[in-house]
């Protein structure tokens, strides 16, 4: 019997100034029990942190966590831990979220933000 069907969805892309930050893939949709990765590349913004975010609709972005490639720790949000959620980075500039044993309260849109010092202020969708 197939599990419940969860879709989570990634803001596309973010123009500030010259910086865009940019995510994939924009939908996943998954059984229950699965894991799902979500990119996020900070455009020209290197060297800092990416912050994860969760918005159900109607509702608030809720801090999931944040990770920074220099010190290799996550740093969670109230309510969100590992090994449920996790990132890692492939560059400076490319982080991951990682999703594990999917279930269906985590269906929602995640997006990144980083902070762009150039522009002074925090980039995202």
């Amino acid at each position: 019997m197939l599990g419940t069907l969860c879709t989570l969805i990634t803001a596309l892309t973010c123009v500030s100034g010259v910086t865009v930050v940019t995510q994939k893939p924009p939908v996943v949709t998954l059984r229950k029990g699965e894991m799902v990765t979500m990119d996020c590349n900070l455009g020209t913004v290197t060297n800092r942190e990416a912050c994860w975010y969760k918005q159900v609709p109607g509702g608030v972005p809720q801090y999931v966590l944040r990770f920074y490639h220099g010190y290799s720790v996550n740093y969670y949000g109230s309510g969100f831990s590992s090994p449920k959620f996790t990132s890692n980075h492939q560059s400076k500039s490319d982080y991951r979220l990682i999703i594990n044993n999917v279930e269906e309260t985590d269906s929602a849109v995640y997006y990144c933000s980083t902070w762009d010092s150039s522009a002074e202020e925090w980039v995202s969708q």
